[in-house]
Formats: structure tokens, sequence, C-alpha cells
């Protein structure tokens, strides 16, 4: 996942929690089974692997963050959760089952991302996964761009921490590793943030000025993101609600035996 990201858990939770809601339909495809071993990726503060554990399955939560491990390991004391970098990753012994929500496009090395899972799965295992695809947040992103390049010169591009690829292009990947493609989905999901006139605001603190606006003092950030939600505010904004403009991709792979 991104370096950059500075994750604050308790935030997280508490504004973000739309995240694992939505992925509790990822959960019902991955099917799990009592006995079955599963990888949650980028697990964040654990509520999904909590989900699946349901199941009677054995279920290890890795991310990145500490902080965000810290705070799963309070939240679920009986599970257990690992910090781990999931562009790059090993386990001891391997999984029938690796699932991912909302956490592959922070990861820019897609590849290797992806390598890792084949590693980790027995022959036969699956790797389920939703995560934003191409066009996610286009008009967010847009704001962004429009507000450091015309009140700040800053050409935000490179500042970008998101992989959101094509349905074509994700699932090449995955067959070039030698994965079969047995689901796939690239589907518009406008999502309601909450919080009402401070929906996008939430949503731009936890996600995107880590990335963006990471060399800005707070008072101008707080500037920053104001205007970013005047701009936005025409297209994703409606009935006192924010509705952030997703684009999710849903894949289920099998590892060949």
């Amino acid at each position: 996942m991104s370096g950059k990201q500075v994750w604050h858990p308790g935030m997280y939770d508490e504004k973000l929690g739309y995240v694992a809601e939505y992925g509790k339909g990822v959960v019902e495809l991955l099917r799990a089974k009592p006995g079955e071993q599963i990888l949650d990726l980028g697990c964040g503060t654990g509520d999904l692997t909590q989900e699946i554990s349901k199941s009677g399955a054995g279920v290890l939560g890795m991310d990145l963050a500490v902080t965000m491990i810290e705070q799963a390991r309070i939240k679920y004391p009986h599970l257990n959760f690992k910090v781990g970098n999931a562009e790059d990753f090993e386990l001891n012994g391997s999984v029938d089952a690796v699932f991912s929500n909302a956490a592959l496009h922070w990861m820019k090395n897609a590849r290797g991302a992806a390598g890792s899972v084949w590693n980790a799965l027995r022959p036969g295992g699956r790797f389920v996964a939703e995560f934003g695809g191409k066009g996610n947040v286009a008009a967010i992103v847009q704001s962004l761009e429009t507000v450091l390049e015309q009140d700040y010169g800053i050409d935000a591009g490179p500042l970008n921490p998101w992989y959101f690829p094509s349905l074509g292009e994700y699932s090449v990947l995955l067959e070039e590793l030698g994965f079969r493609i047995a689901y796939a989905a690239h589907f518009d999901r406008p999502t309601k943030l909450g919080e009402g006139e401070d929906g996008l605001i939430h949503w731009l603190n936890g996600f995107a000025a880590g990335s963006f606006l990471a060399g800005f003092k707070e008072a101008e950030k707080a500037n920053v993101l104001h205007k970013v939600a005047k701009l936005a505010k025409r297209e994703l904004f409606r009935d006192g609600e924010w509705f952030a403009d997703y684009v999710r991709l849903r894949i289920v792979a099998v590892k060949h035996p």
C-alpha cells in the first residue's frame, strides 16, 4: 500500500464505516467454509476479518498500517492479525483463499501484489477481491487536480496514490500469472458518504489528503479541501448528502492446480 497515506483508525471506523458495510457483499462472494484458511489482505481495522471468521474458517488479517492492525487487535482479540506489505509478502504455509476489499487500488505494484497472492494460495485456491476500477472517483480526482493546478501550480498527477485498472487490464495481469478468471465485473456504485455537508471533507481527509496535500500546513489543507468540495458539489451532492462516484472491480480468480 501507499507509504504516504496516514491512517487514523478511530476516524476510519467512525466516519468511513461504509467501506466494511459494502464489503459484506464481497464476503458473500468468498463463500468461506468451516476449516478453510483465509488471508484478508488489506484488512484495515478487521471488521471483515471478523465477518469471514463467522463461517468457521481460520482467518489472518494483514495490513501495512501499524495503527490499523493495532486497532484490529483491540477490537477482535480472538483473531490473528499481522503487519505486512501486500505488494511483497510471504506466508508460513499456504491458504485456501485470499480475500481483499477496498485495498488493492492502494497497491501500484499490482503485479507484485497479485504474484504474492498466487504464491500464498494452495493449488485450486481462490482470489476474491473488490477494489476501485477504471473511472473510480473520477470527479473527485478531477476536482483535486483542478484546484491544485489553478491555485497552486501543482501537477497532481504524480501525487495520485491509486491504481484503478480496467477489467481487461487486471484480468490479463492475473491470467499472465496463471490464474483462471471465474467471475469479473466492472460496475458503477455511487456511494453515500454520510455526515451531510461534511461527508466529502471526511472522505478527502481519510483517503486523499495524505498523498495529494502532504506538503500543506493544516490551515491551508483545510482551505484546499473546501475548494475541492465546492468544485465537486454540483456533480456529487444531492438531497443534502454527498455521493462519491465509485466504480468498482470484482474478481474471483482460481489458481490452477
